[in-house]
């Protein structure tokens, strides 16, 4: 097929990569303007275009899609389908109704469950047993269209990051398998009153509420792992430091929400407690528990906030 690709973060990388190694004809990459990043504020490609030069594949990267001239350069690219992966700007009904069958999303949920920006992070902290991909048509609102495809894997003890990484890629196979046949899957319309929003994430969400259960805290840590990393407050040399906590598990344990238990660092939550595994103070890299103590040993009764 001949195909209009729109992605941004590493995230749609596999979608590009997959689609172009199994034949298809990507006849144009959409992605973010480049964004200034590192200590020289250099101006830098996104990861998506990055690899479309990579690939030989023309870029574009307009700021907005909203206006007449780039909705017409992006009709007149006559492209039989869109697939779209993280891409990041709203796509106007003239874009939607361009290809010649729409725009195909790629979806990092088991839809219509967790609907919105941040869909692995939420599925994570809520505790789920499962997500997945969801490879949807696309309409006019926010992760509403129709269901083509379905691809599901456990939750259990990974990360958003590990789960950005597997789903990313669960999402191309799922789209090769879709285009490869696609009258072959009927579109299910979504039971909107099972919809779950997902916001982007708020930084204020981010710190940990010791008051909150022990599993809660342990889901929130990983949902917010690598980024933008759940993180507390602890007492220091230097007044008070704040800690991003990446990694925990769950122990039995009691005590003043925060209140550090013992000298392996366990810490009392609102019921149950939990052992940090991986820590990262402010400017530094991430390290295990033995070496963050080494260097920074936390008194037994000492409260986290």
């Amino acid at each position: 097929m001949r195909i209009t690709f729109m992605g941004t973060p590493d995230f749609a990388v596999p979608a590009l990569v997959a689609l172009h190694e199994a034949g298809h004809e990507i006849a144009c990459v959409y992605s973010q303007p480049p964004s200034r990043s590192g200590r020289g504020k250099k101006l830098r490609p996104s990861p998506i275009h990055a690899k479309a030069e990579e690939l030989c594949i023309t870029v574009r990267t307009p700021k907005s899609l909203r206006g007449e001239e780039a909705q017409a350069e992006f009709a007149a690219l006559d492209a039989d389908i869109a697939v779209v992966a993280a891409y990041g700007l709203i796509l106007p009904q003239a874009v939607l109704d361009a290809p010649a069958h729409g725009c195909l999303n790629i979806h990092a949920s088991i839809l219509p469950r967790w609907r919105g920006a941040a869909p692995i992070h939420r599925a994570v902290m809520a505790g789920d047993d499962e997500t997945g991909m969801t490879i949807m048509q696309m309409e006019a609102g926010l992760d509403t269209g129709p269901m083509l495809n379905i691809v599901r894997t456990p939750v259990g003890c990974k990360t958003t990051g590990d789960l950005t990484k597997e789903l990313a890629q669960l999402g191309a196979d799922a789209m090769v398998k879709v285009l490869s046949n696609l009258p072959a899957f009927s579109p299910e319309i979504q039971d909107d009153s099972a919809a779950i929003y997902a916001p982007k994430i708020d930084k204020a969400e981010a710190r940990i509420d010791w008051s909150e259960s022990a599993d809660a805290i342990e889901a929130k840590v990983r949902g917010l792992a690598p980024f933008p990393g759940a993180w507390f407050e602890i007492e220091g040399a230097n007044g008070s430091e704040r800690v991003k906590l990446l990694l925990a598990e769950e122990i039995d344990g009691t005590g003043a929400s925060g209140e550090v238990l013992d000298d392996e660092f366990a810490v009392a939550c609102g019921t149950g407690a939990i052992r940090p595994l991986r820590l990262q103070r402010a400017g530094k890299p991430a390290m295990d528990r033995a070496d963050f103590l080494r260097g920074n040993p936390v008194a037994r009764s000492a409260i986290l906030r």
